[in-house]
């Protein structure tokens, strides 16, 4: 079990992150289709960003037995595609939910 406590942990972000999208309605729940290719494409230009790094010798996977060790390319584990996930999922959460915000104090002030 401790080998695959860093991808249960991506799942629970993940899950997270859906909450509160679902609560806000800012992503997934605002415009499903727009954001499902914003998306794929955020997830496409980090792992093409990844590969390219990978390419270049500068990434490196490391050793974790955090980690469940499949592997979706030499030195791109599993994991880094949840991550990348996350990471695009909660940029557009907090850059929706921030605009919002910023439009709700001008419509106030």
């Amino acid at each position: 079990m401790i080998s695959a406590l860093y991808l249960v942990s991506l799942l629970g972000g993940l899950a997270c992150a859906a909450l509160m999208d679902y609560r806000y309605g800012l992503f997934f729940w605002a415009a499903p289709r727009r954001a499902g290719l914003v998306l794929a494409l955020g997830v496409a230009f980090f792992l093409a960003w990844d590969l390219g790094g990978i390419g270049s010798d500068i990434f490196y996977k490391g050793d974790s037995e955090f980690m469940i060790g499949v592997m979706l390319a030499p030195e791109l584990p599993l994991e880094e595609l949840f991550f990348l996930a996350f990471l695009c999922w909660m940029a557009m959460n907090l850059y929706l939910l921030m605009k919002r915000t910023i439009e709700t104090r001008a419509r106030v002030a």
